[in-house]
């Protein structure tokens, strides 16, 4: 006697974000010759017109997962072709890991389980604002339903600490206000706050709504369980109000352009940013604090950077409009790191006194150091000067002690000197200046090379937004 024994399948098929035009082909295939359609309700509406006739559809309502992924089973059973339908893409947080797990569960091997992926609401939302997934990304769920808080902030923590363009789902609703305050907060350690995020509500639906603003400005309060939120990484940017995460092609050809040590210097400033305790400095503190890392490899200079405020702004505004024209170096090794590229491009001087003869003849007749001598003559010749200092802490005293007695003042200065004597204390002198564009070295720590790269990161402050190093290099 033959027994005909009949084993349907289920099709677990994603259906977009919610516009018929981004259903695939393959899902509407799979539709149009299931026997069953089970989902949630609100989803039959984008497939109805290509169920054949006599098609079922069961609706197991609203966060009935299970039930519904069980009654898909019971109709596989009966030989029947089923298709669970999913929005988005199934696979991501929907219904085919729930599926294969049941399978495994029931020990139902013998029926087949066919995922059809479809365009997830992160893609759709990522084409509306315009390339904002161009690089390496993630994506987050902060729906903690079936996972622990804890677990949802390491791993917020871990993406924004890998500058990963990251992609934010179940964002906020009415019971679960305060967690996407949280990861902005959290980014915000770890990110510039210029750092470009979008949302969108309802991506592919008639009141679909696009926003574009900055982590600064982005109000979670604006946000609710129909939003997807993306957040940009560090060369993220925005342009005509699109939202872009460069791949490199441009940034590649470019160094290429140039030289490599450009294209070292470019990568270098890339890997600083992904290392950073914080990010959220505002670009005029960034960009010297980039330098200095750079140049020393220490990322002590994150607590050894002080600064008044938008120094570096100030200071390269002096240099476009004309005005700091004369650089002065305690010593000429500070000067030799000066680029001489960016000297040439603006027309500035640098010049430094330490082996003038005057400076020579003036230590040895007032007992004093060569270093102090040469900021005398230096306040003589260039009052106005920016001041590099990155060797001697007696020049930088001698500095603060002819400010103080009207003999100069600087345009700005630049206080890096290294050692162990008197050191600290020049650097203290130099913070009670008041009215000066100040970028101070605090601490033992300093030199020569980090005093040049510190004026360096002034020369090029008008290519700091967009995070490219290479000119002059």
């Amino acid at each position: 006697m033959n027994i005909d024994y009949t084993v349907g399948k289920i099709y677990v098929a994603g259906i977009g974000p919610g516009s018929p035009d981004d259903i695939t082909p393959a899902v509407l295939k799979a539709v149009s010759e299931s026997d069953v359609v089970v989902g949630y309700k609100y989803y039959f509406q984008f497939i109805t017109s290509y169920l054949r006739p006599g098609t079922e559809c069961v609706d197991s309502g609203m966060k009935r997962e299970r039930e519904r992924a069980e009654q898909a089973f019971l109709m596989a059973e009966e030989g029947k072709t089923v298709c669970v339908i999913s929005s988005g893409d199934a696979g991501i947080y929907g219904m085919s890991p729930l599926l294969f797990e049941m399978r495994r569960e029931r020990g139902a091997t013998d029926i087949e389980i066919i995922p059809l992926p479809g365009i997830s609401a992160f893609q759709k939302a990522a084409s509306l604002l315009g390339a904002p997934i161009g690089h390496d990304f993630c994506v987050i769920s902060l729906s903690d339903l079936m996972t622990p808080w804890a677990t949802i902030e390491r791993r917020i923590i871990a993406a924004a600490t890998a500058d990963f363009v990251t992609a934010v789902y179940n964002p906020r609703s009415n019971g679960r206000y305060w967690q996407l305050h949280r990861l902005r907060e959290i980014f915000l350690k770890h990110r510039s706050g210029d750092t470009p995020v979008g949302y969108v509500r309802q991506a592919g639906r008639e009141d679909q709504t696009i926003t574009v603003t900055s982590l600064n400005d982005f109000d979670p309060e604006e946000v609710d369980m129909f939003t997807v939120v993306i957040i940009g990484n560090s060369q993220s940017y925005i342009r005509d109000n699109c939202f872009i995460t460069p791949r490199g092609y441009y940034s590649d050809v470019k160094c290429k352009m140039e030289n490599v040590g450009a294209a070292i210097m470019l990568r270098s400033f890339q890997t600083i940013m992904g290392e950073l305790r914080n990010t959220s400095y505002p670009l005029w503190h960034l960009w010297p604090l980039l330098h200095a890392i750079h140049t020393t490899a220490d990322f002590d200079m994150e607590s050894l950077l002080w600064m008044t405020p938008e120094a570096t702004a100030k200071l390269y505004g002096k240099v476009a409009d004309g005005t700091l024209k004369t650089i002065v170096t305690d010593v000429t090794m500070a000067a030799s790191g000066i680029r001489k590229g960016a000297l040439t491009r603006l027309g500035i001087e640098v010049v430094c006194y330490i082996n003038d003869e005057r400076a020579v003849a003036m230590a040895k007749e007032q007992g004093i150091t060569r270093a102090q001598a040469s900021m005398r003559l230096a306040a003589d010749e260039h009052p106005e000067a920016l001041f590099a200092i990155g060797n001697a802490p007696t020049a930088l005293l001698e500095l603060c002690d002819l400010i103080r007695h009207g003999k100069c003042r600087p345009a700005g200065i630049v206080g890096a000197p290294v050692g162990f004597v008197h050191v600290e204390e020049s650097k203290h002198a130099a913070k009670t200046i008041r009215d000066i564009p100040l970028i101070i070295i605090e601490g033992r720590k300093g030199g020569s090379n980090l005093a040049a790269t510190l004026v360096n990161s002034i020369l090029t402050y008008d290519d700091a937004e967009q995070l490219r190093p290479g000119r002059d290099v």
